[in-house]
Formats: structure tokens, C-alpha cells, sequence
């Protein structure tokens, strides 16, 4: 594999988790729902996830990382839409909680082994022909099957939210609910139903990294995922296709690392783990007041 072939893998494989949350949180956004909580769900999808795969398999673990994901959503839900309490600090409360929690219970019930417990992962699958395209055929099409749906979805969401009643539905609560109520939209079921989705693509997310990539369960293993992936929702303008744009420029400064090692480069690691936090902030800092958000995204409104 060729040093720019090693980079474009490298590329793909970071951004998957960044963009499954991304994307999730897209839709939970775009209804008016900022889930600041959206790293604790990432958090419990991969412990949920570790501890599912070691009992029925991998794709038994992705359910049980979606399981979790959708859990610590349903807990966020309840707060943020039923009781109408603050986005921002419910989120961040329920992060610290799903952190602590799975650090608490990974050593309840692992901290008797010798070693580090591993389980199954899920290998690459070429498909045929793609794969054999030059340059960019084993870097794109000799992935993991998870990267596959992961190239779906891109396309089914934005086609859901642009092309159908129900995705329209969706955007008017994130810009007028009380306008989208007046016309029959029940927007906390709307809402409830964009943060469960996101809660779910937040845990699968965390499931890719133990169950497609580490192959084991480590402590804050998300490490800070979640609102990168809320900063890359930013960047990609509240757009699905902008989004995945945002989270593959992310995760290919990541993989740089890749590529000037394959050319000879020795340069410390240290570089190539700060530099998407640094461009992540230039282009957070790039954009600002000239885009746009949901017009009601985060705001409290009275029960209806």
C-alpha cells in the first residue's frame, strides 16, 4: 500500500465513528436538540458494545452499543424535552454520569483479569471491482462493513430530511415549533424521536471503536468524541453531506501521521494528536457569525 493509499485508509478509518455521531447528531440538531450528552452515549456504546460482542458476536455487539447509546439519550430526552430543562448542562451532567459509570463498572466486573480482555473484530471486506480501482480502491473499499452503511446513510439521511414530509417536519420544529404545532406536527414526539436516532448513532459509533478498530474497552476511550462530533456538525453546517465533509478533513489531519511515517518523516506523535483539535478551532473560529443554526436549536419553550 502506497504512502498516500495508507493516508486515504487511515482517513476513512478515524472519520467512521466521527461521522456515525456527526450525522446522528445532525438530525437531533436540526429538530432543536443540541446533545451535549452526545459523548456520554459514545462512551456506553462502547462499553455496551465490548460487553455485547464478548457475549453473541459482533453484529450482537453493535446492537448492544446501539442499545446503550439510545439509553443514555432516553435519560438526556427526559430531562431536556419532557421537563425542559437545559440543554447544555443536562448534556454535560449526563456525560460526566455515562463516563463515570462505565469506568465504574467496566473495574466492578473486568478488574480481575490478568490482562487486557479482548474480543471479536470485525475484519475488512473487499468489494469486488471497487476495490481494484487505483489509488483509492483498497483505502475505500477494503474496510470493515461497518464503513459500508456508514457510506449509506450519507445519502439516506439527507434524502430523508430533504426529500421527504417527515425529514420537512423535522426542520420546521428545529426552526419554528410552534408554527410546526399549529399545523399538527407533534414536535416533543419529533424531538424525542431525533435524539433517540442520535443516541443510537452516537452508541454504534462507540461500538466501531472497540468492536472495528481497538478490539478492547479502555476507560474515557471516547476521548472527547462527542463534542467533536458536535464541532463537526458546526463546521459541516447542520447538512449531512457537510458534516461527512467535516469529519473526513478532522480525522485526515489525524492521519497524517500515516503518511509522513510511510515517507520517512520523524516528527513527534504529539503533532498529529493535536493537529485536528487546532484546525477544528481555526475553522470553528473561521465561520463564526457566518452560519446559520436551526433557528430554534437549544431553545427552552413551554410544554405542549
Amino acid at each position: 500500500m502506497s504512502a498516500f493509499e495508507a493516508f486515504l485508509e487511515g482517513t476513512v478509518r478515524t472519520a467512521t465513528p466521527l461521522a456515525f455521531a456527526a450525522l446522528g447528531e445532525t438530525v437531533a440538531e436540526r429538530a432543536g436538540i443540541i446533545n451535549i450528552g452526545l459523548e456520554g452515549a459514545i462512551i456506553a456504546g462502547a462499553f455496551g458494545g465490548f460487553v455485547a460482542a464478548g457475549i453473541g458476536g459482533i453484529w450482537f455487539g453493535f446492537a448492544g452499543a446501539a442499545f446503550s447509546g439510545m439509553a443514555i439519550a432516553l435519560i438526556f430526552a427526559l430531562f431536556a424535552i419532557k421537563l425542559r430543562a437545559d440543554q447544555i448542562i443536562t448534556g454535560t451532567a449526563i456525560s460526566l454520569l455515562a463516563l463515570g459509570l462505565t469506568t465504574t463498572l467496566y473495574r466492578q466486573l473486568y478488574s480481575t483479569a490478568a490482562a487486557a480482555i479482548t474480543i471479536p473484530t470485525m475484519g475488512s471486506t473487499r468489494i469486488p471491482v471497487l476495490s481494484s480501482i487505483p489509488a483509492i480502491g483498497l483505502a475505500l473499499f477494503s474496510q470493515p462493513p461497518i464503513t459500508y452503511v456508514f457510506y449509506l446513510l450519507i445519502p439516506a439521511i439527507w434524502a430523508w430530511l430533504y426529500k421527504t414530509h417527515s425529514g420537512l417536519g423535522l426542520r420546521a420544529v428545529g426552526e419554528n415549533p410552534e408554527a410546526a404545532i399549529a399545523v399538527g406536527i407533534m414536535a416533543d414526539r419529533v424531538q424525542l424521536l431525533a435524539v433517540l436516532f442520535g443516541g443510537v448513532m452516537g452508541g454504534i459509533a462507540g461500538g466501531i471503536l472497540v468492536i472495528a478498530q481497538a478490539g478492547t474497552f479502555t476507560e474515557g476511550m471516547s476521548a472527547g468524541r462527542g463534542f467533536i462530533a458536535i464541532a463537526i456538525v458546526v463546521l459541516g453546517r447542520w447538512h449531512p453531506i457537510g458534516a461527512t465533509l467535516a469529519a473526513l478533513v478532522f480525522a485526515g489531519a489525524s492521519a497524517l501521521q500515516y503518511l509522513f511515517q510511510a515517507m520517512g518523516w520523524a516528527l513527534p506523535y504529539q503533532i498529529f494528536l493535536g493537529l485536528p483539535y487546532i484546525l477544528t478551532l481555526l475553522g470553528l473560529a473561521g465561520i463564526a457569525g457566518r452560519v446559520t443554526a436551526p433557528a430554534n436549536l437549544g431553545q427552552w419553550r413551554k410544554q405542549t
